[in-house]
């Protein structure tokens, strides 16, 4: 027996997502069964399946935080001081054109 992964997607332009497992015999057998118990009420218009043997299970370290690169974490923080001070250097910069 195989065990395969069963990925659903609504109609539209939602995102398929994993509905859950089952274990069959051959691909053939798979797709009635995932059919059969996770579409029975038009739950999704399209169906991946997925051998589980095929699936690559990425290694934690290639997940970790990479904290020598810091500009792959910027929360906006210096985006957002930037953009005040030129906002506040503009206003400063109209007000002294408005009194001279």
């Amino acid at each position: 027996m195989k065990v395969y992964e069963v990925f659903l997607k609504k109609a539209g332009k939602d995102e398929f997502r994993h509905a859950g497992s089952l274990e069959a015999a051959d691909d053939e057998l798979a797709q009635l069964l995932a059919r059969d118990t996770y579409c029975r009420r038009g739950e999704g218009a399209e169906m991946w399946l997925v051998e589980r043997a095929h699936v690559l299970v990425a290694d934690p370290d290639l997940l970790a935080v990479t904290v020598d690169l810091p500009h792959r974490a910027n929360d906006g923080a210096m985006v957002a001081e930037h953009r005040r001070l030129q906002r506040e250097g503009a206003a400063a910069g109209t007000t002294e054109g408005a009194t001279s």
